[in-house]
């Protein structure tokens, strides 16, 4: 008889690890259980009106081999069109075959440009050393900020913080200016509170140091410049967005046989010794359960310990007094921005080229604008005419901002865009809201012994942990799918041992999954 694996959440990790498993064995009924009415997790995509727009932006980009091709295997990659004019993504148009599906299943190949707006100009994120941002700056910051770095070189700070990360590789002077105030909007608590993981996990070692190696490499030809993930100046993305791929992967998972269900919340795990046996889930106010050979779970670990019952007492404080950190977007759709155009590169309507920007005013909430005509021409309905644009805040659940209705959150959203000077009127044309709870997992309070809680799950036998959430890590896109690779692996050969898993996105460089049937 087959065996049953159970997998919580219809997200990345979970969805991943459901096409991986019917892919590689034809010995388990995979059945992915989602609380929620849509797959996709954080990586969704919601039509509004004709407009997409993404749930955060989600660059796909790798430097696992594996990943690459799976994402490849889905939606291959359109050849690379011309980086100075987004018109070009439109040959599809022209170029249509006789299967029109095909045609719309591919990755485009986007330029990444991100930039930081900060007193009304915009400067290179990650920070170039260079004429342009000197004069944007001033020459007493520039001077400060160099003699900043140098005491950094010689006094050193115990890394036992995320402020003292930052400070250590990138200087007191331009934390200050660039890193505090956006850390603090972002996680509503200040840097020296938070663990230095979040620093370690996300920049991956970046510095001021690696940013200079990086540009004298560019000038020199025969030698190539570094791959870092912060200093890609490319990325996949998918034509109708980041969802476009997830909803793919669900529809192959169910020819293989797989089964996803929507609207199916996970109360509790049955246990019978250390092994879980039986999942029970509520739909629609009425609970069902199923009997279970294997559990893989990508819902947060404060969910997951209250469904597993009679936990010691020490171990369920430390789930729930886990930190984490909601999310609202705001889209907006508009005519034109008051920014003008002042790169070399060129856009249709001669609109900013940026994927993204980061507010770094501290007295504006808003945190970070998307550009989704950046993204793909093809998820804007009127791309030539109008705008997109994607607003990020983070907030607490339940907190002032959190509880705000739609027309609240667009005026004041759109105050806060006249008031930095990205719109000149309230005049707009459509909008609309998306709140999402859980979106960031916190790297302060009970995070600090989350090697207890680690520890406890890892003594289920059967029960495997997988991204964001699951593991509460600030993953991208590519660990999360990692993590489901790596726990494939271990159930295909037996392998007890779940350190490969917890470990992906610890080591400074992405680590390379090594699978035995690869």
């Amino acid at each position: 008889m087959k065996k049953t694996i159970i997998i919580i959440g219809a997200g990345p990790a979970g969805l991943t690890a459901a096409y991986e498993l019917l892919n590689n064995s034809k010995e388990y009924n995979v059945i992915i259980l989602e609380e929620s009415n849509y797959i996709g997790g954080l990586s969704r995509t919601v039509v509004h009106n004709d407009n997409y727009m993404d749930i955060g932006g989600h660059r796909f980009f790798s430097k696992n081999k594996k990943v690459i091709e799976w994402w490849e295997k889905f939606l291959p990659k359109q050849g690379k069109p011309s980086c100075d004019d987004i018109e070009l993504n439109r040959i599809f148009d022209n170029s249509k075959g006789s299967n029109p599906e095909k045609d719309n299943l591919v990755m485009l190949i986007r330029r990444r440009l991100s930039r930081i707006y900060y007193n009304k100009k915009f400067f290179d994120y990650p920070i170039k050393i260079n004429m342009k941002n000197i004069k944007k700056l001033g020459i007493q910051n520039f001077i400060l900020i160099f003699l900043s770095y140098i005491k950094t070189k010689i006094f050193k700070l115990p890394e036992n913080c995320l402020e003292n990360f930052y400070i250590n590789n990138f200087g007191k002077k331009l934390y200050s200016i660039f890193f505090e105030g956006y850390t603090e909007k972002l996680w509503g608590i200040k840097p020296k509170h938070i663990s230095a993981d979040w620093g370690i996990q996300r920049t991956k070692k970046l510095s001021i140091n690696e940013i200079i190696k990086n540009n004298i490499k560019k000038l020199i030809p025969f030698i190539k410049a570094d791959s870092h993930i912060s200093l890609i100046e490319e990325f996949y993305y998918p034509k109708y967005g980041a969802g476009q791929l997830w909803e793919t992967v669900a529809s192959e998972i169910e020819k293989m046989g797989g089964k996803i269900f929507l609207n199916c919340k996970v109360t509790k795990l049955h246990l019978e010794k250390e092994i879980i046996n039986k999942v029970t889930y509520c739909n629609n106010l009425i609970e069902h359960s199923i009997n279970a050979d294997i559990i893989i779970s990508s819902m947060p670990l404060k969910d997951l310990i209250i469904a597993i019952k009679n936990t010691p007492l020490k171990i369920n404080q430390i789930a729930q007094n886990l930190p984490y950190r909601d999310f609202v977007i705001v889209g907006v759709l508009v005519k034109k921005l008051k920014l003008k155009n002042e790169t070399n590169i060129k856009t249709i309507n001669n609109i900013i080229p940026d994927c993204w920007f980061y507010i770094q005013d501290k007295d504006i909430k808003l945190g970070r604008i998307q550009i989704f005509n950046n993204w793909s021409p093809y998820i804007v309905k009127d791309y030539k005419n109008t705008i997109w644009l994607g607003l990020e805040y983070f907030c607490n659940e339940h907190d002032e901002f959190w509880e705000m209705n739609e027309n609240e959150w667009v005026n004041y959203a759109i105050s806060e865009l006249i008031k930095i000077g990205i719109l000149s009127d309230k005049n707009i044309l459509d909008f609309h809201v998306e709140k999402v709870q859980k979106a960031y997992p916190g790297y302060w309070g009970s995070y600090k012994n989350i090697n207890e809680l680690v520890l406890y799950l890892n003594s289920f036998e059967n029960l495997y942990c997988i991204g964001r959430n699951g593991q509460h890590k600030y993953n991208n896109l590519d660990h999360s799918m990692c993590t489901a690779f790596e726990t494939v692996n271990n159930i295909l050969y037996n392998v007890k041992n779940k350190n490969n898993i917890w470990n992906v996105n610890v080591e400074k460089e992405y680590q390379e999954i090594k699978s035995k049937n690869s």
